[in-house]
This record gives C-alpha cells, structure tokens and sequence, in this order.
C-alpha cells in the first residue's frame, strides 16, 4: 500500500518511520527545505525502538520518496496523513489543492489536535473519505489513534481506516460526535489543569505534582481506564459499590478544583519549575528517557499479552 505524509514536522516524520515500519510505500511533501535531511535522520532513530517493539524488520529502514509539491505526493497513496500547522487556512489551502489529484477511494485522514472535521470539511468539494485520524505522540511509540467521521463521509471509510492502522501496530477508538480536542487531549488538558491549580496554590511544586503521577496514578493508567480502575477499588462491588463509597468525597473534591489560565505569572512559575525538574538535562536527553521508558512499558505489556 502507498501512504502520502504531508506535513513533515515531528509528528510527520514520526509516521513517516511507522508506515516505512509496516512495509508501506511512503511519500512525503514538507515546504521546509531540510525535509529530506530531518525525516531520514528522524526515521533512523526511531528505526531501532520500531524494531524493539517487533514493528520493524531487520536491517536498515526503507527510504521514503520526497515530492516538492503536495500534489504529486497525494496522487501516489491510499492513505494520505495530512500533518501540516495547526492552522486551519493552511489546512484548507492544501485540501484544495490537492482534491484533484486524490485516487478514487483513497482515505485522508488529518492529524489535527484542535482542529474540528466539519471546519476541514470545507477544503474539500467532496469531503466524504476526509476524517479525523489524531494520534499521540509520538506516534510511532504511542499506539493510540482516535477516529472520527460524521454524516458526510461516505459508508466504509472509517473501518478501512481502522484497518489500516491496526495494520501499522496501532489502537484505535471511535469519537460518537465532535468535540474540540476530541478525547485523549481532554482528559490530560483536565489533569494539567488541576496540576497547574496545585502548584499556584502552594500545594506542591511542579517537580512534586509530576513526581505525583509518575509513582502513583500514571503507573495504573498504563494498564487501565480510569473507569475500570475505580471499579476495582470497589473491593469487588463494581462501579455502584465504588460510587456509594467513594462519591462524597468526589464531590467534595470537585468543588474545590479551581479554574486557572495560563498568565504571564503562570508561565513564569511553571517554566522555573520545568527548568528546576530537568536538572541541566537537554531536550534530546530527557525525550531519549521518555522513548526508552516507553518502550520498556509497551515490550512488558506486549509480553504479557502473548503479543511478543
């Protein structure tokens, strides 16, 4: 199969090295002109940890194909991921320009976090196989992949997509309607949010709400739900036995979580607080310790599931 990646910044790049992983045939469009240089040197990387996780083959990572233009990348592909800025006139820009060189059937599938379907919808004079397709980063690491059509598109298009990824390695859910940020980046924007609140309060600081989740509820939610968490801490009662006991003190909580905004004040105090955490580590240092530690989780779990 041939997928077209067009947008080839991180995220780009990081599918880039996923669907050369899978034995896809990949073309790739940036405007960058260090496109070539910062995809190759990226998948070459990442190339190892695909390879650790049984995603990748042996020996040395297949090159992608690079294309000046969207056009030509985009009429190659089955699958086409658009990535570009976050910005919706970019978005539409590019949809409309490469509507005419689209294959009948193939599926395009935008990687936008904030962006809603039916604004990108209006790039298109057919907008029926464009659906949300929004993975984590990064996404050659993280398996989830969040879905979403609407009444425009066309019959089948989703479960071809869903097929697709899960091809790739990838977990997929379904969003039932539109909602900006869709599902994933909710509930850590939620998180986020309380830990803000936390540390302008004086609760604790930055280092200490992040050591917080790393030793206690972020270790259970590698391996389950929030729902299905607190139906275990119910001693067995499932989830009504969980709520009887447990929703007082719920609702207490939730009345005190406060509203916050990110002001000048905030940042000041949170980016002190980052710099105090990091401890003179780099970017590359601490994302290589983050790519290293996940990979560790994801071969622990896939061993346990028989997946190895």
């Amino acid at each position: 199969m041939k997928a077209a990646v067009l947008g080839a910044g991180t995220i780009g790049a990081s599918w880039t090295a996923l669907f050369l992983a899978a034995g896809h045939d990949v073309h790739v469009f940036d405007v960058s002109d260090r496109t070539r240089s910062f995809v190759s040197e990226y998948v070459r990387k990442a190339w190892p940890h695909l390879q650790a996780l049984n995603l990748a083959p042996e020996g040395e990572p297949p090159h992608a194909a690079f294309h000046s233009q969207p056009e030509s990348a985009a009429a190659h592909a089955d699958v086409i991921q658009e990535s570009v800025p976050e910005r919706l006139s970019v978005k539409l820009e590019l949809f409309g320009r490469i509507e005419p060189f689209v294959k009948p059937g193939a599926i395009i599938a935008s990687s936008t976090s904030g962006l809603l379907l039916s604004e990108m919808q209006q790039g298109f004079r057919d907008p029926s196989r464009l659906i949300l397709g929004h993975p984590f980063n990064p996404p050659h690491l993280i398996p989830l992949v969040e879905l979403l059509g609407n009444e425009r598109t066309d019959d089948g298009v989703l479960a071809r997509a869903e097929s697709f990824y899960e091809s790739c390695g990838k977990v997929t859910i379904r969003l039932q309607k539109e909602v900006p940020g869709h599902v994933a980046n909710r509930l850590q924007a939620a998180l986020w949010r309380e830990a803000i609140g936390l540390v302008m309060e004086g609760v604790a600081s930055v280092e200490d709400v992040d050591k917080a989740v790393i030793s206690g509820p972020g270790l259970r939610w590698a391996l389950m739900g929030p729902h299905m968490l607190f139906s275990l801490a119910s001693g067995g009662l499932g989830m009504e036995g969980f709520i009887e006991r447990y929703g007082e003190s719920m609702h207490r909580w939730w009345k005190t979580m406060g509203q916050v905004t990110l002001s000048p004040e905030t940042t000041r105090i949170l980016v002190e607080g980052m710099e105090a955490e990091a401890a003179g580590r780099t970017f590359d240092q601490l994302a290589g310790e983050r790519d290293r530690k996940l990979i560790a989780i994801l071969k622990a779990l896939a061993e346990m599931e028989g997946r190895s």
